[in-house]
């Protein structure tokens, strides 16, 4: 696989990871909100957030590795790989679903806040 599609794999991965860890208290604000009667998925799966979260903690960090790791290989001209800006918006897309990726692990701790 290219750099750019492990690069998509790794983001798509973390946001679903992180997703995952804060399922069991994401899910029944978002049915309360959508104004569906029953939650039982998200407390089925609440044992698993802690799993979830380190998945979520491994690949991201697995992704900043590939993408602040220094290129040994060059490029020929042409190359996605050859363009510095394509690293450069790769590694902020990265920053925003680290970001992301945050704000859902994080959601089980200051979601009595927002309600």
């Amino acid at each position: 696989m290219t750099t750019q599609t492990n690069s998509i794999w790794l983001n798509t991965g973390t946001v679903v990871a992180a997703f995952g860890a804060s399922l069991c208290c994401i899910l029944p604000v978002a049915v309360v909100f959508l104004g569906v009667g029953s939650a039982a998925l998200g407390a089925t799966l609440e044992p698993y957030r802690a799993h979830f979260a380190v998945l979520t903690i491994a690949l991201l960090g697995f992704a900043f590795y590939q993408a602040y790791k220094p290129q040994k290989v060059e490029c020929a001209p042409g190359e996605s790989c050859a363009v510095p800006e394509n690293r450069q918006r790769q590694r902020l897309l990265l920053w925003i679903v680290a970001a992301i990726a945050l704000a859902l692990v994080t959601f089980p701790y200051y979601v009595g806040w927002i309600l």
